[in-house]
């Protein structure tokens, strides 16, 4: 289908006017038909990754998580708020606080009993500019959204928060990569066709698609350079999500870190950080430390030995990463390249690049691949001290303003809580982090995702994505855990990590009490078996 005949074929008015249970019932059947084709999603997901490294790392697990989970728990949410307004409201915060004149904190939580159970010690909150204004999407007008989906994943959770929060039509245009995925959620989409609420277009229709006349927004995921292009080609208003380097600020603590919370952070970092292969748009790139900080070498090193030894070798897909990987060893040498596995894998490489100069290559450029550096700032090593100038260097120097996160211990936050506040709200990212890491912020669809460049060049993008409380004008988004939480995705055992994904995606298209008990019992005792590689 071309553009301009998915544009012809919608009818964003009849969409706009269906009732609220008409739409709840079309999202559980969209969650119940994933569960037919899901199997299917993971396979193609596999096809494309594998094929491109030419090795078997990709497996139905992984490929699982990537591509059922994120849109059936968006889904699971879209439908919570439904149940709320056909109940006769929004749903309501936690909390509002006012922060100062122009910002205030809203405090929300998962809409179910089950998600909030496997948010455990989790805090979500958003940052609103202005008095905090609610939207019901079904006062919305219509329109048509036109979603420019990703290259890294092919979970297009923007076609359903536009369908759901911003009561639009859309149509959905697949990266090349997704391709093949896309024809599996045409068909689990098929209801919402049928709607004419979605319409879903070939990856080569990508120009058509944003130079169309009648378009109420873009949303679009991918690099800055075709963001600025089609910004320029359209007179459309662009919502768009561009990655960048995120950081991770590593506070010193009041007192030394146990060698069992080095190392827990340093399986974290190291999890995450592998996650696609390294290609997540809100993985953390560059570490900010203190150079006096008595426990840097120590941390650092824990580091690499939790991304040699200590978790499974990834592989590095995306195309063009090789010469990512090239230009960023031009200019740092010695850099350590770390074979996870003893280098069973050629696209396992990792690459540490310690001490780097505030004004260096790194710290201006995206990696997007299996990469970290670090940023050692000449501060004192306390809370008080060191917070405002790792702010102020994350805020002025690295590219981008999309995730950050803060690693903090418990007893250093409660004796500095007064500066660590101060920090979060100084932030100029859309995604604060604190003792967790910023692309759970993506993955929640109670939160939003974007940069916050208000005022700054263009780089991670403009607008944001999501919430299913529906708050208008928000700034960023900010989720904080424990230090050391048994919510951190810690992937220490491939069996652990496959049974987590299969019961993961399970859950999340059809959530129960008996699924999730089976998901985190399974959990426990595969890790109780301790590492398989």
């Amino acid at each position: 289908m071309t553009a301009q005949e998915a544009f012809d074929n919608l009818d964003p008015q009849g969409w706009a006017q269906q009732p609220a249970h008409v739409r709840l019932h079309l999202l559980e059947d969209v969650r119940d038909r994933m569960r037919l084709f899901a199997k299917d999603l993971a396979r193609e997901d596999g096809i494309m990754k594998n094929g491109l490294i030419g090795e078997d790392l990709y497996t139905e697990g992984m490929n699982l998580i990537a591509t059922v989970v994120p849109v059936a728990n968006t889904l699971t949410a879209c439908i919570h708020l439904y149940e709320n307004i056909i109940k006769g409201h929004m749903p309501s915060p936690e909390k509002i606080t006012k922060i100062n004149d122009q910002i205030y904190d809203i405090e929300v939580k998962p809409l179910d009993a089950k998600d909030r159970l496997m948010a455990a010690s989790q805090k979500m909150h958003l940052r609103v500019k202005g008095e905090p204004k609610q939207v019901n999407p079904m006062d919305k007008p219509a329109g048509i959204i036109a979603v420019s989906g990703a290259g890294n994943y092919s979970s297009s959770l923007e076609m359903v928060k536009a369908m759901f929060l911003e009561n639009k039509a859309v149509i959905h245009k697949p990266h090349q990569l997704n391709a093949k995925t896309d024809e599996v959620w045409e068909k689990i989409f098929e209801p919402l066709i049928e709607a004419k609420a979605i319409a879903f277009i070939d990856h080569t229709e990508g120009r058509a698609m944003t130079t169309l006349e009648g378009l109420d927004k873009i949303y679009f995921t991918g690099s800055t350079a075709v963001a600025k292009a089609i910004d320029a080609a359209s007179s459309t208003p662009l919502v768009s999500e561009c990655g960048g380097n995120n950081p991770c600020i590593i506070v010193p603590g009041d007192q030394p870190w146990s060698k069992k919370e080095i190392e827990h952070q340093a399986i974290q970092i190291a999890t995450i950080s592998k996650l696609n292969g390294g290609a997540v748009c809100g993985r953390i790139q560059t570490l900010v430390t203190s150079k006096n900080w008595s426990q840097r070498e120590e941390f650092l090193d824990a580091l690499e030995k939790a991304i040699e030894e200590q978790t499974p070798a990834a592989g590095t897909y995306y195309p063009g990463s090789d010469k990512v990987l090239e230009k960023f060893m031009s200019f740092y040498p010695e850099a350590k390249v770390i074979k996870p596995e003893g280098g069973k894998y050629k696209s396992g490489d990792f690459v540490v690049i310690r001490d780097i100069e505030q004004d260096s290559f790194a710290v201006k450029n995206e990696a997007f691949c299996q990469i970290i550096d670090e940023v050692a700032l000449d501060v004192p090593s306390n809370a008080e001290e060191f917070l405002p100038h790792a702010v102020e260097f994350c805020n002025t120097k690295l590219l981008g303003t999309l995730g950050s996160c803060i690693l903090i211990d418990e007893k250093t936050k409660k004796h500095h809580k007064t500066a660590l506040d101060l920090a979060v709200t100084d932030m100029k990212y859309g995604a604060v982090t604190v003792n967790t890491m910023p692309p759970l912020v993506f993955l929640s669809p109670y939160l939003t995702w974007g940069g916050n460049e208000e005022g700054k060049e263009f780089v991670s993008g403009i607008g944001n994505f999501g919430n299913a409380y529906c708050f208008e004008n928000i700034e960023k988004s900010i989720l904080e855990d424990q230090f050391v939480s048994m919510g951190h995705m810690m992937n220490t055992s491939k069996k652990a990590f496959e049974h987590l994904g299969t019961n993961m995606a399970d859950f999340a298209m059809r959530p129960s009490w008996g699924k999730l008990t089976k998901m985190l019992g399974t959990t426990v005792v595969d890790n109780l078996k301790g590492k398989d590689f």
